[in-house]
């Protein structure tokens, strides 16, 4: 008798993602960038563009605490965008305790990078209007750069939706062609009776 092989752990195999996605990851992480800079200047006790009372609220451990968090906190979900385009996004790396090496539910990554994707947009929505406002706690100079540094967040929303889509897009199909695909298993086992079949005049 043949002897049972034992089952072999199927891997969903997703084709590469578009260059542009990939371009539009990376220039999200570029993106939070210049602001998380220019608010480690004020944390550093640069003014960075207020003036000496406009200043004086962040000049403060707390509000220096925030500053540093928000910085840190941004360009770390900026850089998870990646994951979008990279395999890491598929596959969890192997170095994580406990869930290594499990592969991603796609919804488990869509879902949170679309809502991502709305809550920003919303955000940085009307940042453009940023000139057409009152700034009294802030030169002339440094009303112009905040408005400036500011204005690439605008991007991140609508970057990080296209990415999204283009990942599920990926993942969805993959997902897919891997169930209409028949299971190996099945196919032994239908070509196993054609292994019975003995010459004439031998016993089994």
């Amino acid at each position: 008798m043949e002897r049972m092989r034992p089952q072999e752990e199927h891997t969903t195999a997703t084709s590469p993602p578009p260059r542009w996605a990939v371009r539009a990851a990376q220039l999200i992480t570029l993106l939070a960038l210049p602001t998380g800079l220019w608010r480690l200047a004020m944390v550093c006790g640069f003014p960075s563009g207020y003036t000496a009372a406009g200043f004086v609220p962040f000049d403060t451990p707390g509000a220096k605490l925030w500053m540093l968090m928000l910085s840190v906190v941004s360009e770390l979900l900026a850089l998870l965008s990646l994951g979008l385009v990279r395999p890491w996004g598929e596959t969890l790396p192997r170095w994580i305790p406990v869930i290594g090496g499990r592969p991603v539910r796609p919804l488990a990554a869509v879902v949170p990078a679309a809502a991502g994707a709305l809550a920003l947009t919303a955000l940085w929505a009307a940042m453009p209007l940023w000139w057409t406002y009152p700034h009294p706690d802030m030169t002339p100079v440094g009303r112009l750069l905040v408005g400036v540094i500011y204005q690439p967040l605008v991007l991140w929303g609508p970057l990080l939706g296209a990415v999204t889509v283009s990942y599920y897009r990926r993942t969805h199909g993959s997902r897919t062609a891997h169930t209409n695909t028949p299971c190996p298993a099945n196919a032994a086992t239908a070509s196993e009776p054609m292994a019975t079949v003995v010459a004439p005049g031998h016993s089994p």
